[in-house]
């Protein structure tokens, strides 16, 4: 009963860690994706408005 007890704990973390890993590579995504854009339209500002 010891070892079902055991894997029973592993499968409910598993089934967690990839729920967090959901939500933080989505949001990490996110501002990976937000930096872009940003990095782009400074880009772009500086090099055809500035001039």
């Amino acid at each position: 009963m010891e070892n079902f007890a055991y894997y029973v704990f592993l499968v409910i973390a598993a089934i967690v860690a990839v729920f967090v890993l959901k939500k933080v590579a989505g949001c990490l995504m996110k501002t990976i994706f937000l930096a872009v854009i940003v990095a782009v339209l400074l880009a772009i500002y500086f090099l055809y408005f500035k001039g």
